[in-house]
């Protein structure tokens, strides 16, 4: 199988990617990314790409399967409209062209609580997305809904303090949907999905990305 990976050097796409180069169902893989990445394997390809441009990228979104796990935060993007860009414009693009290349199977991270009626910016863009690239017609479309995520290595206060206290919570049988979930188990999830040969559409909330 070929891969096709959007969001290789976020916190699920590394783990994504590694989990990859060791299947043996995957003997190609090819990171879509804005920056140069090392990724050492013979069997995988890294095409650094402007994606304002889709033009320029269209085309080599040929394959089996699209992993889209790219994210970033308000912080990092300055603000509402940057984020819209990476999070949904990028992802979306990408999405359509793969389809476009007749790729039949898209896997895409979201967010817990993801809603077109959210009131809530980040989830309502997360259900926006989902809208979009289910009406973009892949014969198998698994989309993704953790709840908050264990990064390894990570850096970000808030994000340690959120986990932290979810935890507590979740030793007190309170707030069990929420129950922190280490990235490496979202991208195991990622690719059984794309494994599994099933067909249609098909959202994973929470602790079911455990035994999907």
């Amino acid at each position: 199988m070929k891969a096709l990976v959007l969001g290789a050097t976020g916190a699920v796409g590394k783990d994504l990617v590694n989990q990859l180069l060791v299947d043996d169902h995957f003997d190609r893989i090819e990171l879509f990314v804005r920056r140069p990445v090392s990724v050492g394997s013979a069997k995988a390809a890294v095409h650094v790409v402007d994606f304002d441009q889709p033009g320029e990228w269209h085309g080599l979104l040929t394959g089996d399967v699209l992993f889209s796990c790219l994210g970033t935060t308000i912080k990092a993007a300055g603000s509402q409209a940057g984020q819209w860009k990476v999070d949904y414009t990028y992802q979306y693009e990408a999405a359509k062209a793969a389809r476009e290349q007749g790729v039949p199977t898209c896997v895409l991270v979201s967010s817990i609580g993801a809603s077109p009626k959210s009131g809530i910016f980040y989830t309502r863009m997360k259900g926006e997305l989902e809208e979009a690239v289910k009406a973009l017609g892949f014969p198998g479309c698994f989309i993704l809904q953790p709840p908050s995520l264990i990064r390894k290595g990570s850096d970000r206060f808030g994000e340690k303090a959120g986990v932290a206290i979810l935890k507590a919570l979740n030793a007190i049988g309170l707030m069990r949907a929420w129950k922190p979930m280490p990235t490496e188990e979202v991208a195991a999830a990622m690719i059984r999905l794309a494994e599994s040969g099933r067909m249609g559409t098909e959202t994973i909330v929470s602790q079911a990305i455990l035994q999907a």
